[in-house]
């Protein structure tokens, strides 16, 4: 009983910490406090579900003869989790992407925590993985990001200027 008793400050001290990563953290920046009178900032990246994605984007449950893709504009599919540091890395860059291209392409946003069935229907292995579609072509896939915030960023750009956007 002694032994087990000396884990419990421990645990105590895991389960807080475990707490503490609800995904609140992610919605602030930096070095801001967390209030409730604070306006949420404007978001131009969607988070949807597996639904929307059905309805919006891809209904994969048709079989292959019959996918394609539904939207109106380019996507780029972003499959995450709050507990993922690159994943962590990646959300702010989208959401600048999706602001700069605002009207030109959609970022959706895809919580594998939330969302487990479409992440296994779909064989998502490890996040971040981006799906991109192109208004004529197939979809595409990629998972990981670049060594730097800033080649990420390049990456992302060009991969929406050359594939999506089909500018040479």
């Amino acid at each position: 009983m002694r032994k087990l008793t000396a884990f419990i400050p421990v645990l105590l001290v895991a389960a807080f910490a475990l707490g503490a990563c609800n995904g609140t953290a992610a919605k602030q920046n930096e070095g801001e406090p967390v209030t409730a009178s604070k306006p949420a900032k404007e978001k131009y990246a969607i988070d949807i579900t597996r639904d929307f994605f059905l309805t919006k984007i891809l209904d994969y449950t048709k079989g292959q003869e019959n996918m394609k893709y539904l939207g109106d504009k380019p996507a780029i599919v972003d499959f995450w989790a709050s507990w993922c540091g690159p994943c962590r890395i990646a959300g702010p860059i989208l959401e600048e992407l999706a602001k700069e291209y605002d009207g030109k392409i959609y970022v959706y946003k895809v919580n594998t925590q939330n969302e487990q069935q479409i992440s296994a229907e779909l064989g998502i292995q490890s996040i971040p993985t981006f799906i991109f579609f192109p208004m004529d072509g197939k979809p595409f896939a990629t998972s990981g990001i670049a060594q730097t915030p800033e080649e990420t960023k390049k990456m992302f750009k060009e991969i929406i200027e050359k594939e999506l956007l089909k500018k040479k």
